[in-house]
């Protein structure tokens, strides 16, 4: 039984390389039991690659691991048990039902009889399944999927969940459902390492690590994070009507002062370094006397911006391209097996 604040996930120099991708470099962290801890990214950043040397479906090139104080590569068989992993491409089986598919997962870890009912029951109340449990797995649309993926992941009340993108393609309701799940788990004191690329649901999570071309570059609070990396002032930047913004935006990028400037909704959004231009001074660099510049808050966008630096969109895709490709060596039965 673990206590409140014990490490359950120690990175220490984690390190995989595909020939001559460095997938995930040198990657050092802790997560405790009961947190809610994001990975935020890219796709190609390195986020499942991680997950996959923690699950020991892939072998570290370099560095170590613990999960719940086993080492995750030579104790690999006695960590899956207390496990749940939702991948990205969860395997159903689309002629059960909803309700077959929990059990027969549920038979996998060892229940059986009432236990298994029970728990079966629990899960499709904890993820609004229950009108659904007897229509086919393969009949059912993508949120409901990802919410039956989810209930299989938590039918045998693992004490860490791994959920590598769990709400993509989810509606921004069901999404909003998925993380009540999330901290009434952790609440319960399940340990949540979750990734995403969506920056307003990274808000969401205790700690946020973020990931850019296979290095952590930041790991905290979002609140600490967007106060002690993004120096200087944020504004939004409102154009009249029909204002092209794009002119706009050319105009405030070549402003003195200004670090960031980009396009945010139907605004632009600019962070300028501290004391270096004011509201005014923005609105008169754009040309157009019915600009509008307010204070505005940090986003997270801003802090990931600051951090990676500038990486290009394709080289980016170049490096997802590689990764993804190097990672199918990894067999579907390995990661059922996970799960």
């Amino acid at each position: 039984m673990t206590g409140i604040g014990e490490t359950v996930i120690a990175a220490e120099g984690l390190s995989k390389r595909f020939g001559d991708v460095t997938a995930v470099d040198n990657v050092t962290f802790e997560i405790a039991r009961g947190e809610v801890v994001g990975y935020l990214g890219p796709n190609g950043s390195g986020k499942t690659t991680t997950m996959r040397m923690l699950l020991g479906l892939l072998h570290p090139t370099s560095g170590s691991a613990r999960v719940l104080g086993r080492d995750a590569i030579s104790e690999t068989e006695l960590i899956r048990p207390q496990v749940g992993y939702m991948s990205q491409k969860f395997a159903l089986y689309e002629d059960l039902t909803v309700g077959e598919n929990l059990g027969f997962y549920g038979g996998v870890y060892g229940l059986s009889g009432v236990a298994r009912a029970r728990r079966i029951a629990d899960v499709l109340d904890l993820v609004g399944l229950r009108e659904r449990e007897r229509e086919r797995a393969g009949q059912l649309a993508g949120g409901w999927r990802q919410r039956l993926a989810m209930g299989i992941a938590l039918i045998h009340e693992p004490r860490l969940l791994f959920l590598d993108e769990p709400t993509s393609g989810v509606d921004p309701e069901a999404r909003r459902g998925f993380w009540d799940v999330f901290y009434t788990l952790a609440e319960l004191g399940t340990t949540i390492f979750v990734s995403t690329h969506y920056m307003d649901e990274a808000e969401h999570c205790g700690r946020l690590g973020i990931m850019n071309e296979g290095r952590l570059l930041a790991l905290g609070a979002p609140s600490d994070l967007k106060r002690d990396v993004v120096a200087g002032e944020a504004w939004d930047v409102v154009a009249p009507g029909a204002e092209p913004l794009i002119p706009l935006l050319e105009s405030l990028s070549r402003l003195a002062g200004v670090s960031q400037a980009g396009l945010l909704g139907d605004h632009l959004h600019v962070i300028t370094q501290a004391g270096a231009q004011t509201a005014q001074s923005l609105a008169r660099a754009t040309g157009n006397a019915d600009v509008q510049v307010e204070p505005a808050e940090v986003t997270l966008e801003d802090v990931f911006s600051t951090l990676a630096g500038g990486v290009s969109a394709e080289r980016r895709a170049a490096r997802e391209a590689l990764v993804e490709r190097d990672e199918s060596t990894v067999s579907d039965e390995l990661e059922r097996e996970a799960q």
